[in-house]
């Protein structure tokens, strides 16, 4: 297996290059591992490649807060400085501006 490194890191706040809206990172798959249903749901002319880090988002855009899953491709660094507001945040994280640190540490 090809070893990856992943661009972005756990708790960095990230924007998505395209749709309007942004999270705080929670976990990085080093390759697409979600399902064959959900890769095929994404239309061809915009599905990203598998063989890239995928990222877990705590996101939100104008209207809900949810969980996204997001291509490395797809994703920018948020310098906007506005605090997320999805709950699950302070839940997972000690927050500050554009960085959140972890308050669980977890060894595999």
């Amino acid at each position: 297996m090809k070893q990856r490194i992943a661009k972005f890191r756990i708790g960095e706040v990230v924007r998505h290059r395209v749709f309007p809206f942004r999270g705080v990172i929670f976990d990085v798959d080093p390759e697409f591992a979600n399902t064959e249903e959900w890769w095929n749901s994404i239309p061809a002319e915009v599905r990203p490649s598998k063989d890239q880090p995928f990222y877990h988002l705590l996101a939100e855009n104008d209207q809900n807060e949810y969980i996204a899953y997001v291509s490395e491709q797809n994703l920018v660094h948020d310098d906007s400085g506005e605090p997320l507001r999805n709950p699950t945040v302070s839940q997972i994280f000690d927050g500050q501006l554009g960085h959140y640190k972890p308050k669980f540490t977890t060894a595999h």
